[in-house]
C-alpha cells in the first residue's frame, strides 16, 4: 500500500480517506461471483484466496457433483459467491453453491431462451414428483413428466445424467419446471417417423402384442405401435381381443393403413385370410334351409353364425309365427344351434336375413286346412276388447270373436258381458285369413235362431250390394237402426236418413226390436263384415222398375198413379 499523505496525529476524516483508500484497491466487491485459487484443503475445508486480506472456507461437499466425491486439490482455481468481504472473524464469506446457482441460472437462461435442452441428474424424491440437479440449479420435475408412460421403478433414472426440456422459469422465485418426457416424446417422434418411412400399406409384417383394450390391441413392430381393431382380427365376430390374443404373442399382421399427417397406423390379421363372403352368393341361395350357432342376442334380433365369418340375422319379426312383442332372448339362447331359412342375401354390405319360423309349420294354414268355415271349435278366453272377444285356439292361434256375432238379439256390448277371461267356450268357424293372421270366429252362429243353425251358417259373402233383403230389427238408436239380415249372421245397419224417401218418415221411433222390413242393401264388405241397408234406396229402385214396366209420365199419367197400377198389377200376380 502506498504511504498515505496525512499527519502523526490523524483525524477522523484522515481515518476515512485511509480506508476508502484501502477499499479501492480491491478487485472485488460483495455479492459478486469471484475467482479464487484454493490454498490448501485441511478437515474437509477448502481454504480459497481470493484477493483479499483474508481467506474465506467453503466446505469441501460444495465442490462434489452429485452422488460422486469432490476432486478439488491446492492450486486449483474455482469460482465463489463473496458474501462478505469480512466477519466477525476476520474471514471472507464465501458461497460455492450460490456460485454454482448464479452460473447455472444465466446459462439455463441463455439455453431456455433457445431451446436448447439441458443436462441433469435426478437426486431426490419429493411430493408429486422429483428434484433434479441442472449444475447448480435445482429443479421440480412433476411424476407425470418423467416418462411416456407410467414407470413403476425409477431407481435406474436416479444419478444418471440425462437431457430435460425446461418447461418454466422464475428467477425472482428461484423456480425451474423441467420434463423428461418431453424429450422422450421428441426422440420417440423422431424414431417413429423414421420407422414409418419404411412401412408401406399392404405390408406384412411381424409383431408382438402390446397391450389389449375393449376396442382392440396394441401391436409393437419394432419401436412403432399399431393398433388391431376388434374388427379386423378375424373374419368371424370376436366379443373381445382377449379372446383370441395375449400379452406378448407374437403375430403376423398386414398394414392396413397409414396415417401421414398423425403417423397412425391400422393393422389387420383376417386380412391375410381369404375372405369368406367371396364365396357367399355361390354356397348360399334364397329359399335354402341351413344349421348354425346364435352367436349374439340384441333386441331385434338374433345373429347366427353359418360358418367362421359368415353371420346372418334373424329379426325379431321372423322367429315366431305366434310370439309376438317378445324378446329374442325368450326364444334362442346364445352358442344355441338351430335351423334357419335364407331370405334375402346383401353381399355389397355383407348381409344375410334369415328366417327361424320359416322352417316351422306355419299355424295358419295348418287351422286352416283342419278347421274349414262353418266347423266348430273351442278355446279359452283371452282377452275382451271393446270390438270382440279373442279367443286361443290350437296351434298356438287366437281367434277373434267380434261383437256382432256374439248373439242373435242383445247388442254386443250387452252381450259380452257374459265372458270374462279364462272362459271356455265354441265358436263357429267364419273366416280364416291367412296372410294377414287373422281367424274370424262367431258364437250366435252356434245357435238356428238367426236362421241357419251351426253347420248351415249363410256366408256372409252371399249377400252383395244392390240385392234386396228381409231386416229384422235388432236395436233402435237416433241414428239409425241396427238389424240382421234374415236368413243369414250378417248384422247390418240403417241410418235415420235410408228409413223412407219422405223426410218426415225418417224416424226411428216408427220401428220396434223384432220388426221386419224389406230394404236394398247399399254397402257391403265381406272382409270387414259391414253392411249398410237402405228402405229409401229400395223404394227408389222400385219406382223406377214401376215406370220401366207400366208406363211413362211422358203419357199424362202422374208418377203416383203409374206407381198404383204397378202394386195393383203385383196383387193381381200374387
Amino acid at each position: 500500500m502506498a504511504k498515505s499523505a496525512v499527519s502523526m496525529n490523524p483525524t477522523r476524516d484522515d481515518f476515512m480517506a485511509l480506508l476508502d483508500e484501502s477499499y479501492a484497491d480491491r478487485p472485488v466487491s460483495e455479492g459478486q461471483v469471484v475467482k479464487g485459487k484454493v490454498l490448501a484443503v485441511e478437515n474437509d475445508l477448502v481454504i480459497i484466496d481470493v484477493g483479499l486480506k483474508t481467506e474465506g472456507r467453503v466446505p469441501l461437499k460444495d465442490f462434489a457433483m452429485p452422488g460422486k466425491d469432490a476432486t478439488i486439490k491446492a492450486g486449483d482455481t474455482v469460482e465463489v459467491y463473496l458474501e462478505r468481504i469480512e466477519n466477525a472473524l476476520g474471514e471472507a464469506v464465501l458461497s460455492r453453491e450460490k456460485a454454482k446457482r448464479e452460473e447455472a441460472w444465466t446459462r439455463l437462461e441463455e439455453q431456455s431462451t433457445k431451446g436448447e435442452r439441458v443436462d441433469g441428474v435426478i437426486f431426490s424424491r419429493v411430493k408429486g414428483g422429483f428434484t433434479v440437479d441442472l449444475g447448480g440449479a435445482v429443479a421440480f420435475l412433476p411424476g407425470s413428466q418423467v416418462d411416456v408412460r407410467p414407470i413403476r421403478d425409477v431407481g435406474p433414472l436416479m444419478h444418471v445424467s440425462q437431457p430435460f426440456q425446461i418447461l418454466k422459469m422464475d428467477r425472482r422465485r428461484g423456480n425451474i419446471v423441467v420434463s423428461r418426457r418431453a424429450i422422450m416424446e421428441e426422440t420417440r417422434a423422431e424414431q417413429r417417423s423414421e420407422l414409418v418411412q419404411n412401412l408401406a400399406e399392404g405390408q406384412v409384417v411381424d409383431g408382438v402384442v402390446k397391450n389389449i383394450t375393449d376396442y382392440g390391441a396394441f401391436v409393437d413392430l419394432g419401436g412403432i405401435d399399431g393398433l388391431l381393431h376388434v374388427t379386423d382380427i378375424a373374419w368371424k365376430r370376436v366379443n373381445h381381443p382377449s379372446d383370441v390374443l395375449t400379452v406378448g404373442q407374437t403375430v403376423k399382421v398386414q398394414i392396413v393403413r397409414i396415417n401421414p399427417e398423425t403417423q397412425r397406423i391400422s393393422l389387420g390379421m383376417k386380412q391375410l385370410d381369404k375372405d369368406p363372403w367371396d364365396i357367399v352368393i355361390e354356397r348360399y341361395t334364397v329359399g335354402t334351409k341351413v344349421k348354425g350357432k346364435v352367436t349374439n342376442i340384441t333386441d331385434y334380433g338374433a345373429f347366427v353364425e353359418l360358418e367362421d365369418g359368415i353371420e346372418g340375422l334373424v329379426h325379431v319379426s321372423e322367429m315366431s309365427w305366434t310370439k309376438k312383442n317378445v324378446h329374442p332372448g325368450k326364444i334362442l339362447s346364445t352358442s344355441e344351434e338351430v335351423e334357419v331359412q335364407v331370405l334375402e342375401i346383401d353381399a355389397a354390405k355383407r348381409r344375410i336375413s334369415l328366417g327361424l319360423k320359416q322352417v316351422q309349420n306355419n299355424p295358419w294354414d295348418s287351422f286352416a286346412s283342419s278347421h274349414p268355415k262353418g266347423s266348430i271349435v273351442e278355446g279359452e278366453v283371452k282377452n275382451t276388447t271393446e270390438f270382440g272377444l279373442f279367443i286361443g285356439l290350437d296351434g298356438d292361434v287366437d281367434g277373434m270373436v267380434h261383437l256382432s256375432d256374439l248373439d242373435w238379439k242383445r247388442s254386443g256390448e250387452e252381450a259380452i258381458k257374459d265372458y270374462k277371461k279364462g272362459d271356455h267356450v265354441k265358436a263357429v268357424v267364419l273366416d280364416v285369413d291367412r296372410e294377414k293372421e287373422r281367424i274370424s270366429l262367431g258364437i250366435k252362429q252356434l245357435s238356428g235362431e238367426g236362421g241357419a243353425a251351426a253347420g248351415g251358417v249363410v256366408s256372409s259373402g252371399s249377400v252383395k250390394k244392390g240385392d234386396k233383403v228381409t231386416c229384422e230389427v235388432l236395436k233402435v238408436e237416433d241414428g239409425g237402426l241396427e238389424v240382421r239380415i234374415s236368413g243369414t249372421d250378417i248384422t247390418a245397419y240403417a241410418k235415420r236418413g235410408d228409413l223412407a224417401r219422405d223426410r218426415g218418415e225418417q224416424r226411428t221411433e216408427r220401428f220396434a226390436v223384432g220388426e221386419k222390413f224389406d230394404a236394398l242393401v247399399t254397402m257391403a264388405d265381406a272382409k270387414g263384415r259391414k253392411y249398410n241397408v237402405s228402405i229409401k234406396a229400395l223404394e227408389i229402385a222400385d219406382e223406377r222398375e214401376a215406370v220401366a214396366q207400366y208406363g211413362s209420365s211422358d203419357s199424362g199419367a202422374s208418377l203416383g198413379d203409374i206407381f198404383q197400377a204397378a202394386m195393383k198389377k203385383k196383387e193381381e200376380e200374387k
